[in-house]
């Protein structure tokens, strides 16, 4: 099932749920529109409301944090050391030029 048809069926599956809430239809009635047991029509009635519940609660303003990431924060360490030890050869390379430049000159002499 495409992600497109996933949400038609919630939002079926929801309707359904607002109907008998506002007295529209009895849960019997939905189970069978749903083609489940009124069992499966309650606990999908219960993750529903229960979800709703959860959304509705006041929240922190601003940003949520980022999740911990132990192996994330390793390796942005790990590429933070590579490339110090880049930045340090790349100067001792410039340095060691720079000391054979001045051999050979002092040799010319």
């Amino acid at each position: 099932m495409s992600p497109n048809e996933q949400e038609d069926l919630a939002r079926r599956r929801a309707e359904i749920i607002v109907q008998v809430q506002s007295g529209q239809l009895t849960a019997t009635e939905a189970a069978c529109r749903l083609g489940v047991s009124r069992k499966t029509y309650y606990q999908w009635e219960r993750r529903a409301l229960g979800g709703m519940i959860e959304a509705l609660q006041d929240k922190e303003s601003g940003r949520p944090s980022k999740p911990h990431d132990e192996q994330k924060e390793g390796l942005q360490k790990r590429l933070e050391d590579l490339e110090e030890r880049e930045r340090i050869r790349e100067q001792v390379d410039r340095i060691r030029s720079v000391v054979d430049e001045a051999k050979t000159s002092a040799g010319k002499k």
